[in-house]
Order: structure tokens, then sequence, then C-alpha cells
């Protein structure tokens, strides 16, 4: 139980070191290319008001399929939106990823509760669900630090976005096993002499 715990605090902080990168920088990254903080911050308006409508859908999604395959949807979205930011940074383009990356990433923290609630014993819900939220806002002040000092060392937020991607790797490799882990326990748990233990 503490290893599961363990791990979903080390996806928490993966996830929100990638999720911060844009949320953080993007109006900086637009006066960078010459765009204007005010279009960077219309940006960010729509990218947080994507995420209120992402917290809604990815609420009835985890409804239907669970709060690890939840997490796992929206980790592989919001690695496919932080891809997108390398190759294409016209105005246009950049309202429209923007825009992704907040009806992607909205769901992400939400669903570790979810989580919580269906693989760990209801009485100790209160301090898993705030010890990984916790290990979330971590991942948040420390990926806005860090996008910042990659930018400083490379002069590039291309490199400030790979290191976000890779981050986002973690989170997903880690769900993925996560996932394992339940069905090998489920399909245990079904065999003829376990079910008898």
């Amino acid at each position: 139980m503490n290893g599961a715990q363990g791990l979903l605090c080390v996806a928490g902080v993966a996830c929100c070191v990638a999720m911060s990168m844009p949320q953080v920088h993007i109006v900086a990254y637009c006066g960078d290319l010459g765009y204007g903080a005010a279009r960077g911050a219309e940006m960010l308006s729509l990218m947080l008001a994507c995420g209120i409508v992402s917290r809604l859908v990815s609420g009835a999604i985890c409804d239907r399929i669970g709060g690890l395959r939840t997490l796992l949807l929206g980790s592989v979205l919001q690695g496919l939106a932080l891809l997108l930011f390398l190759p294409f940074d016209g105005l246009v383009s950049l309202y429209i990823i923007s825009a992704l990356f907040g009806l992607f990433q909205g769901g992400i923290v939400p669903s570790y509760a979810i989580i919580v609630r269906e693989h760990f014993p209801a009485a100790e819900a209160g301090a898993r669900v705030g010890t990984v939220l916790m290990a979330t806002l971590f991942g948040m002040a420390l990926g806005g630090w860090m996008s910042g000092k990659v930018f400083d060392l490379t002069g590039s937020y291309q490199a400030a976005f790979v290191n976000g991607i890779g981050w986002n790797l973690l989170n997903l490799s880690i769900v993925v096993f996560l996932l394992w882990r339940v069905r090998a326990g489920v399909a245990s748990a079904s065999l003829p002499g376990n079910a008898q233990r």
C-alpha cells in the first residue's frame, strides 16, 4: 500500500512538472516569439478556461472507466499537447494548442482523489489524498522553476518543452505500471485457488 502511495506521489510530481511548463511560461514564450505578453495572457486564459471544462468532462469519464484509466488518458493527451508545441509556433496554432492543452490536462489532478477512493481504505482517504495533492503542488512549483532554469541554460523554450515531455513520460510509465498491477491482482484473485482463501 505504501509503495503504491509513493508511486502516486511521484506520478503527481511528474505530471505537474510537465503541466506547469505551458501554464507558467506561455506568456514569456509568446514574448520570446515576438507576439507580446498580451497574446500570451489570452492563451493562458483560454488554457485555464478549457481546464474548467476538462474537469467536468473528466469527472464523467471517471464515473465510467475509473480513476487510473482516466489518469492514463489525461497523461497521454497532455503529452500529445506538449509535443504539438515543438513543431508549431504560429500565433493561431498556439491558440489552438493552448485550448487543447487546457482540455487535456484539467482532469489529471482530480483523478488522483478518485484513484485513492477506489484503491485504498476509506479511513485513510484524507491523509492519502492530501499527500498526493501536496505532491502535485510541489510538482507545479518545481516545474515552473525548472522550465525557467532550462531556458536560462539553453536559451530555448523548445528544450523546456522537451523537459516537460520527459516528465510526462515518467508519469505515463507509472500509471501504466499501476494499471498492470491492478489487472494482475484482479486476475490473481479470480483464480479458483485464490478465491477459496
